[in-house]
């Protein structure tokens, strides 16, 4: 049974939604935007096992500038937080430079649970001769707008990408007894709310005078860094778009690493999706791919909660796409409403006229050929059956005449039960083959109890043909003499 050409085109729009929708989930695998409301809408709990110590403003103004204090602070420091049972410490101050009484820290940074940071154009290695603690590079992802959104456990140097260098943040958490990879892909950076019983960030004039309650630190691990204001640093935000120091962020890096890590979907999986959300926008018409794309989004909260990374804005999309593809195939239906009969696929009676028109001038180098198809008892299977089994009578009808369409040739649903076949060079011999076979097909077409007749004329242009009435009135006289033949023998 042949389809209407509206369903038909869904046959050539879903693969073409489904091939736009792949590229699109190539090209678009992240989902920036989203992902900084999902991280300021949903974030993480509190974690009591990561603790900031602060080189705050008080600390400075004790001791003075960073670069100038004697470093034994930092031992004092350090020997305060492993008596009361810290994990691992992550000293965030760059230490790279000699100073005096550094060979008397060569004990304190030597031990295995103290990481150092080194700046990100430094080669790996100890912070200093004689140093053994793990290091780790000191960098944040900051983004062209100033704000941290992710992380990564490794950097490759500019001069050789194959060398990977750890970061401050992986080094602490494998110190800390987790197992992390290297590895360049950035990584979400969780934001976390803060715990009002506790205070965010412990002086480090606090520590390193022993000031500090040891069950806050048994058991923690601890990130030790610059947090005062206005030292020359780069000012960065975190997703909520408040300034927060370097340090906080580190320690919030560290914080994402001894967690359960984001999944981020295979490109694969998130192709298959966004195909299956594309045809299924085709599939469902109308403007159901509008609520499959708010579905898509939609599912990206529930995800992230799971610590699933789904690109919904991108999956929405590739269902958007679907939907134009439907608008796209109803404009070109409503664009062939006037020169397409609905029921056979067929060109109607303005088509046929255009079609004429546009072949006529070369009507001398390719002669036209027309043939017209009546059928009669039509009108009695719509009066006894209805006009459901009238139309199933049309369908098989034209897909008869439809057998014997060559290239180039033009279909028509000439009237309520008549057909015009236009064809395309057509010679005097071949014009006769064809409509004989068509009338002997049409000789065996019946329907239950109703009696049928199909008539079948022909005409070509020649030099007694001067204008396409022409050719339509001889048509039509041949198949009227065929149609008078046939009630005669009768």
């Amino acid at each position: 049974m042949r389809s209407s050409p509206e369903r038909s085109l869904a046959a050539y729009t879903a693969p073409v939604a489904a091939v736009l929708a792949v590229a699109l989930t190539l090209l678009l695998p992240d989902n920036t935007r989203l992902w900084d409301a999902l991280n300021r809408a949903m974030p993480g709990p509190p974690d009591s096992r990561v603790v900031v110590v602060g080189i705050d403003a008080a600390s400075l103004r004790d001791y003075g500038r960073i670069g100038a204090w004697p470093r034994d602070l930092y031992a004092q420091a350090l020997s305060t937080l492993n008596d009361a049972g810290v994990s691992a410490i992550g000293v965030n101050v760059l230490l790279s430079d000699p100073a005096v009484g550094d060979t008397r820290l060569q004990q304190t940074f030597s031990q295995p649970n103290v990481v150092l940071a080194t700046a990100p154009d430094e080669p790996p290695g100890a912070a200093q001769p004689g140093w053994t603690s793990p290091t780790g590079v000191s960098a944040l992802n900051i983004g062209a707008d100033g704000v941290v959104r992710a992380f990564q456990t490794a950097y490759a140097p500019a001069d050789d990408p194959a060398a990977l260098t750890p970061s401050f943040a992986r080094q602490l958490a494998v110190a800390a007894g987790r197992s992390v990879p290297l590895d360049v892909t950035p990584r979400i950076l969780r934001y976390r709310r803060t715990d009002p019983d506790r205070l965010p960030v412990l002086s480090f004039r606090d520590v390193v005078n022993g000031n500090v309650r040891y069950g806050d630190l048994q058991g923690r691990v601890v990130v030790l860094g610059l947090t005062a204001d206005g030292m020359g640093g780069p000012v960065v935000r975190d997703t909520t778009g408040q300034v927060v120091s370097p340090v906080q962020l580190q320690a919030r890096a560290v914080s994402s690493l001894l967690d359960i890590p984001f999944t981020r979907l295979h490109w694969g999986v998130l192709a298959a999706l966004g195909a299956l959300a594309a045809v299924t926008a085709v599939l469902a018409r109308g403007l159901w791919g509008f609520g499959l794309a708010m579905l898509m989004l939609g599912l990206a909260a529930p995800l992230w909660l799971q610590n699933i990374l789904l690109p919904g804005v991108t999956l929405s999309l590739c269902a958007i796409v679907g939907t134009v593809m439907v608008m796209l195939e109803r404009a070109w239906n409503l664009r062939n409403l006037t020169t397409r009969d609905p029921l056979t696929g067929f060109g109607n009676r303005v088509a046929f006229t255009r079609a004429v028109e546009q072949r006529w001038q070369s009507r001398a180098e390719r002669p036209l050929g027309l043939v017209l198809v009546d059928l009669s008892g039509f009108r009695k299977v719509n009066d006894a059956y209805g006009h459901a089994a009238g139309d199933d009578l049309l369908r098989d009808l034209s897909e008869r005449i439809g057998q014997y369409r060559r290239r180039g040739d033009l279909l028509f649903r000439w009237g309520p039960d008549e057909f015009a076949v236009l064809l395309d060079n057509a010679g005097p011999q071949e014009l006769a083959g064809i409509t004989q076979r068509i009338q002997e097909s049409l000789d065996t077409l019946t329907f239950r109890d109703v009696p049928l007749r199909a008539s079948v004329g022909a005409a070509r242009t020649g030099p007694e043909i001067r204008s396409p009435t022409e050719l339509v009135e001889a048509a039509s006289r041949s198949r009227y003499r065929v149609k008078y033949q046939r009630l005669q023998r009768t």
